[in-house]
Formats: structure tokens, sequence, C-alpha cells
């Protein structure tokens, strides 16, 4: 099985580090009409990156998923042609809409927004010619192997970074507040907010707490059972992330997949080498859950939506204007650490100065001994990912030749992929074979910031002729011009044309999580046997009795009052199992649904 490591890619910089860090393929915003509507990218930009990453066999996947009006449709069909045009890998859509359109014969794929939650979806997402479906971050292990029995699409699964709260794609609480979708692309984040819990009498049982917001998944410990339930693609979250973010995560899964292939082949080309070690809690995090990878377990962030960091020990020492850590970190000038207060919210401060374990902060904290400290903002950490921190090598064997006017140099790479470039020079009888073989072999070699690495270099001639340095670096300049061209070439992706079909779906009425706004859409659910189908709420923004967030999450499962009772935390607060809860945020209320059978939580907005 080939394994491929998925990274984010906000833009062409981005991109090519994340290649440079070892990612077998990108995914990257489109111009427009992608989810995250705050990363899209020229056509220019993204022709540049599919060269780049071609270079290294590497592929790039355009993000057209979001849900489409029907005066938006021809204009994503054409934007699709234009990147079908510049050698995009593959599409990653939401909108089923736009299988009833004229595509070009790209491969799609299906995004998470479509809810691949179930055998069933997947089974039929595979029937109507994706090539790959991108699973719920909810899926199991069980459950990626039940999937991988009954189907032969490629599966990829997230392993890394932020997590909704909600299924993806079933979410409408930002559309609900704010008139902003998140199947449109611009999703505000109503779960990072704070909220109070009530009763169903209107009694505060929890004030002003992150009560949505979850920790960032990390599915490092996992990722031999992930290859072996069937998952071929492990996809990094971040299209929004920083630099830094991307270096290091894609870095540190990099070198984690290379240990776990145990005879499975790897999706791309080259050798990564790099100049930092790669640590995941010195980048972005607000602490880390393998989500329901295996079973369930706390999984909140009730005191900040904010990045923790990294732990780095408790206080052991309060001063007048200087606090002691203990544990085995160094401190810099400029270091951002963390702490959760008495009242569970968590607060931070820049160190100014630094003596030792003892650090000065800008402005002194409110804390005392036996607090623990987090490091959010590693100043070290953070200047040494600005440098350069990787370098990607294609190996390459060489051999030098003369010919009837003059030399060849012939080069094959890793893959097979070979190029030539001949020079017309005299043949110049050498003095010194030897010696001239040892010329001829060091000025070839020199490959400098180009993409290869010489394996061997060998010299047909045997020494036997004499040219100078300048005409064999001529000779190497035009035969690795040459072999880049011939790489982008071999990496261009084969034509996947769609074949429409009438494979029948696996239900006859479809509500508005199915998320239909537009023509194209409801004509593709037809021509699959669906007879009665409403309107997505982006159109018909009736939410009385809908739930505007369906979720795994399970508020009172964090607060140790599990209707089941499998709470493995002590209760946090009374609660009967006849309790009514309600979310209340900005004058806003939310009633909580809690359905212990099929193991959701459902919110509806009240009034």
């Amino acid at each position: 099985m080939r394994l491929e490591l998925l990274a984010p890619a906000k833009n062409l910089e981005y991109g090519r580090e994340a290649v440079n860090h070892g990612a077998d393929a990108l995914y990257v915003g489109a111009p427009s009409f992608g989810a995250r509507a705050a990363a899209t990218n020229t056509m220019s930009d993204l022709s540049e990156l599919v060269r780049y990453s071609h270079m290294y066999g590497a592929k790039v996947f355009a993000t057209v998923n979001t849900l489409l009006y029907d005066d938006e449709i021809d204009a994503a069909v054409e934007m699709i042609r234009r990147l079908y045009n510049i050698g995009i890998d593959a599409l990653i859509i939401q909108d089923l809409g736009l299988l009833e359109c004229d595509l070009p014969p790209i491969e799609l794929h299906a995004s998470t927004q479509c809810h691949n939650a179930s055998v069933e979806r997947i089974k039929f997402m595979e029937q109507v010619g994706f090539g790959r479906v991108i699973l719920a971050r909810e899926t199991s292990l069980e459950q990626m192997r039940q999937i991988r029995q009954a189907t032969t699409v490629e599966l990829e699964a997230f392993i890394h970074g932020a997590l909704c709260v909600c299924y993806s794609g079933q979410c409408y609480m930002s559309q609900y507040l704010n008139d902003r979708s998140g199947n449109r692309g611009c999703c505000s984040q109503p779960c990072r907010s704070s909220y109070d819990l009530l009763d169903g009498e209107g009694r505060l049982l929890v004030g002003d707490r992150h009560l949505l917001s979850l920790r960032d998944f990390n599915a490092s410990q996992h990722i031999r059972s992930m290859i072996d339930a069937g998952v071929s693609s492990f996809k990094i979250e971040g299209r929004l992330k920083d630099l830094s973010y991307v270096k290091n995560i894609t870095a540190y899964y990099r070198q984690l997949l290379d240990t776990v292939m145990d005879g499975h082949v790897r999706a791309s080309s080259g050798v990564s080498s790099f100049y930092f070690v790669p640590y995941v809690e010195r980048t972005f995090n607000r602490g880390y859950t393998d989500y329901f990878l295996v079973d369930r377990k706390p999984m909140a962030s009730f005191e900040t939506q904010k990045s923790r960091g990294k732990y780095i020990g408790k206080v052991v020492a309060v001063g007048k204007n200087s606090l002691t850590v203990d544990g085995v970190e160094d401190f810099a000038n400029g270091d951002g650490l963390c702490f959760v207060d008495a009242e569970g919210r968590l607060q931070g401060f820049l160190v100014n100065d630094v003596h030792g374990r003892e650090v000065v902060p800008n402005r002194m904290p409110l804390i005392v001994p036996g607090t623990a400290i987090w490091r959010n903002n590693d100043q070290r950490f953070e200047k040494l990912l600005q440098g350069k921190t990787a370098e990607r090598k294609v190996g390459i064997v060489m051999n030098f030749s003369a010919n009837d006017n003059g030399f060849t140099l012939d080069i094959k790479d890793e893959d097979g992929v070979s190029a030539s470039a001949s020079i017309a020079f005299n043949h110049v009888p050498s003095r010194d074979g030897d010696k001239a073989t040892a010329l001829i072999v060091k000025q070839l070699s020199k490959l400098g910031d180009t993409p290869f690495s010489v394996l061997e270099a060998t010299d047909s001639t045997e020494g036997a002729f004499f040219l100078q340095a300048s005409a064999l670096n001529q000779l190497r300049r035009d035969a690795i011009a040459s072999l880049i061209e011939h790489r982008i070439k071999y990496f261009h992706p084969i034509d996947s044309p769609l074949t429409h079909n009438d494979a029948k779906y696996y239900e006859e009425e479809l509500d508005y999580r199915a998320n239909v706004v537009n023509c194209k859409a409801e004509a593709f659910y037809r021509r699959h046997g669906v007879k009665e189908i409403e309107r997505g709420l982006e159109q018909t923004h009736n939410y009385s009795g809908k739930a505007l967030m369906t979720t795994k999450y399970c508020l009172r499962y964090e607060l140790g009052c599990c209707l089941r009772g499998k709470s493995t935390t002590p209760p946090q607060v009374k609660l009967s199992s006849a309790d009514t809860l309600v979310l209340r945020n900005s004058a806003r209320r939310f009633q909580l649904e809690f359905d212990c059978q099929a193991c959701q939580m459902r919110i509806y907005a009240i009034g």
C-alpha cells in the first residue's frame, strides 16, 4: 500500500516548505469556493506549486469544498477546468451537485464535510465515482476496519490538528448566530466561545467556560493501527496555521511515518534532511486528545480556546517580582508562559528576564507555589524555525561518456526517470586518467541547491579525455534542467473521467443535513433514487426544531455526569438524569439533547 503524508498549504511558500519537510501531498485553497475563505490562492501560484511538488512526485489537491448556490455553479466549473489544466491532482469537494456538471477528467475526493461517517455513505461515494473518501474525524479504528472491508476506495484520515466539536458539514451554529456558514467557508467558530451552563430552572451550573471547545487531535500513537485498518493517507489539519506549525508538524509525522512503513511504499520521492528536532508540543496546541480512535476520554479544553503549549513544570517559589519553576526546561527572554488560575481560567505573561530557574515576568501574575506552568510561545524554537530547517533531495546516478561530437551526461533518478545533455567539445586526451576521472566526477557531483543528490557518478571514458571545469558545469546544469522537466511531466496526473450511473442511495428521504442548496445537487440525489429532499438551512433559514450541532462529544460525560455511568472524571456538578441543560451565550440560549443510544449530543436554538 502507498502511504501518503498530507500536509496543509496556506499559500505557495507554505506549500514549498511542507514538501521540503516531507509531505507526500498538499491540500491547498483554490481561488474561491474553499472551506477556508481566508486561505485562497491565485491560479499562478497554484501552477508554480504544482510544478514544485511534482518535481518530488508529491501531489496537490485543491479544496473546492463549499456548498454552491445555483448562480455560482458555472463559475465553479470554469475554475475547476483551469485547475485541471495546470495539473492539479484532485479536487476535494463537498457539494455533490458538481457530479451533475460537465467536469474535466480530474480525480474527486469526498471532503470530510460530506459526513463520511458510515459504511453505507462511503460505499455510495465509491459507487458514484469518488477516488478517495476523507473520513469523519469521529471515526474509530474499528469503524475504519469495517469501512475497509466493505469498500476499495482510498481512505484518508486526519492525524493531527484542531477539532470541530460538531460533525463536519453538520454544524449550523455559525450560520444561525452570524449568518456565516461553515459550509460556505465562513465559520465564526462559536464552538470556541465561552458559555454558561444552566439547568432547566435557569440555575447556573457552570459559568463562563469554553464548554464546546475541544483539545487538538493527535493520533501519533495510533498510526500503525490506522495503517492496519486500511488508511493510506494521513492528513494534518491547519491551512490557517503559521509556517512554524507546518514545518514542525510535517517534519514530526514524516519521521514517524517512516518508522512504520513495514513493507509499504512511500507516496512520493526523495529524502528530507532536518536541521532541527521536531516537537509537536512546541507549536500551537490546546492540549491533545486521540478523540474517538479507541474509546471515549475527556477531550474538552474548558479553560481556554487558545494555545496552551508545552507543560514545563510547577512553580516552587514566588517572589516580589519573580517566580521559580522546577523542571529541566531552559527559559528565554520573550517566552510566553501560561497557567490556570484559581477560578479555572487560563492566564499568561511574557518573560522579561531569566536567572536560571527564576523568571521575571513582564507583569507579576497572581500565582501560588504548586501551580502548573505551560509555555505557549517558545522563543528559541520559533526563532530556529524562521531559518532554513529542511531540504529534500531525490537520489540520482550519473554517467559521463564521449560521443562523436563531444560528450554526453546521462542521468537516472530513483523513480527511473531519465534525462541527458550533450556538449560539443574537442576530444582532448588526458595525461592522467585517474586525475581526469576525479575531476569529472567532482564537477558533475556539485549539485548545490538543486533538488538532487548523487548516489553514484561514473566516467565511461575512464579518464581518457580532459574537459575544463566550466564545460562540465554547463553539461551538468543542462542535464539537471532536463531531468526536472522530465520529472514534472512524469508525475502529471492521469485523467480520471467521471462516469454517471444510477447507484441507489441508501435513503429515500433527505432532511436539511444533506445540505442541498442548488438544483444540481437535488438532481443528483433524485437520479440516485431519493424521493423527498429538504433544502439546506443556508437557503431556508428555518431553524425551528433543527439541531444546530450534532456531535459525539458529550458535555455530561465531560462534567462527570454520563447518563450511562461511563464518565472517567469525578462529577463536577450535581445533575440528575431528568435535568434539562441549557447553554447561554450573549443572551442566546440553546437546549442540549442527549441521545445515549446513538452516543450523540444535539444543540437546538431556544426562541
